[in-house]
């Protein structure tokens, strides 16, 4: 299915990736794209293979009319939640824009209103709008390529691979090796036994 604009004006998409992570940064990202823009695998970065993603990343961002892509730390995160740190990341990305944005549209259902711009929060966005799927495809491949570089400080914890969610292997290791400076200390690393 062929995503579209939401109202075809100068609007930014929005949206995050890594909020369910133990580790790392959640990464969020805003763009604006022209008009012209059409592409027929875009949609949500979690149904596109990472070989898709990493063929749209390049495409994107020099289709786009601006972008940008910021990453806030686990130290935020756990003085002011995940949600309040999405939120905080995507106001940071929206700064970001070289354009200022008329319509800020946000995949989910959370958001406070960034200056005095107009908004509105779509559940399931991402697979729906093309500035919210390039938004999330921008984030996810930043995030993964972030979580890659610091797989080589921690390689015990696999997170080239799981890209610090919590997964079987990345809590074992946990419980092994403790946690470390990119752990999200408000987060429950372990699991139940």
């Amino acid at each position: 299915m062929l995503l579209k604009f939401y109202k075809n004006i100068n609007e930014t998409g929005t949206d995050e990736a890594g909020r369910g992570c133990l580790a790392g940064p959640v990464t969020a990202a805003a763009i604006i794209l022209p008009e012209s823009f059409q592409n027929s695998i875009l949609t949500d970065s979690k149904l596109l293979s990472e070989r898709k993603r990493e063929m749209l990343e390049p495409l994107i961002k020099q289709e786009s009319t601006c972008f940008g892509i910021v990453h806030i730390q686990p130290i935020i995160i756990d003085e002011i939640n995940i949600l309040n740190a999405s939120i905080l990341g995507m106001h940071r990305a929206i700064d970001q824009l070289s354009q200022k944005p008329e319509y800020i549209i946000v995949d989910g259902n959370r958001f406070k209103s960034y200056r005095d711009i107009q908004h509105s929060c779509i559940i399931k966005g991402d697979s729906k709008y093309l500035s919210i799927a390039a938004a999330s495809v921008l984030a996810k491949t930043a995030r993964d390529a972030y979580m890659i570089k610091l797989h080589e400080e921690y390689p015990m914890y696999n997170w080239k691979k799981n890209k610090g969610y919590p997964t079987k292997e990345h809590r074992a290791a946990i419980k092994k090796y403790g946690p470390t400076k990119y752990h999200r200390m408000s987060f429950k690393l372990l699991a139940d036994n």
